[in-house]
C-alpha cells in the first residue's frame, strides 16, 4: 500500500486553480511521467474517468483509470483508482490566508502487479523514493504551468 497525505500552497486563487486543471488535454505536457492520457467524458466532472500510463524514475509503468466519482468545483475532487494501481484519491482546495490556496491530496493504493509486490517487499524505500519524486515533479511542474498562464 502507498498511502500519502501532502499539502501544496499555489499563489492563485483556488477558482483560477480549477480552471487551469480543467484543462486536462495538457496534463501530458505538464506531468513528463504521464502517457496515454485520455479523459473519457471529456471534462473534470462527476462519472468521468481518466485513463493514463504512469512512467516514475524507477523501471516499471502502471496503466490506471481514475474514476471522480465525485468532482465539486472547485473545493473537492474524490476518486477511485482500477487497473495496475488499486485504491482511492482525493483533492481538497481551500484559500490560504495570503490570497492563494492550498492543496490537500491525499491517496492510498495499492500496486496489483505481482511482479511490483514483489519488488515493493524487498526495494520499498527505493519505490516510495519514486512515488515521491513524481509528486515532486506534479507539483513544481503544475506551479511552472500557473506562472506562465496566469498573471499575478
Amino acid at each position: 500500500m502507498i498511502d500519502y497525505r501532502g499539502g501544496f500552497d499555489f499563489d492563485v486563487t483556488p477558482g483560477e486553480l480549477w480552471l487551469s486543471i480543467e484543462h486536462a488535454e495538457q496534463f501530458e505536457g505538464w506531468w513528463p511521467w504521464l502517457q496515454e492520457f485520455s479523459l473519457e467524458g471529456g471534462k473534470l466532472r462527476s462519472g468521468a474517468v481518466m485513463h493514463g500510463i504512469v512512467t516514475p524514475p524507477v523501471p516499471y509503468r502502471m496503466h490506471v483509470d481514475v474514476e471522480l466519482v465525485a468532482c465539486r468545483r472547485p473545493p473537492a475532487i474524490d476518486a477511485v483508482v482500477h487497473g495496475d494501481l488499486e485504491g482511492s484519491a482525493s483533492l481538497r482546495i481551500g484559500r490560504s490566508g495570503l490570497g492563494g490556496c492550498t492543496v490537500e491530496a491525499t491517496w492510498s493504493v495499492e500496486m496489483m502487479q505481482t511482479p511490483m509486490r514483489i519488488a515493493n517487499r524487498f526495494a520499498h524505500p527505493f519505490l516510495r523514493w519514486g512515488h515521491d519524486r513524481v509528486v515532486d515533479i506534479t507539483v513544481r511542474s503544475f506551479r511552472r504551468h500557473l506562472e506562465s498562464t496566469i498573471a499575478p
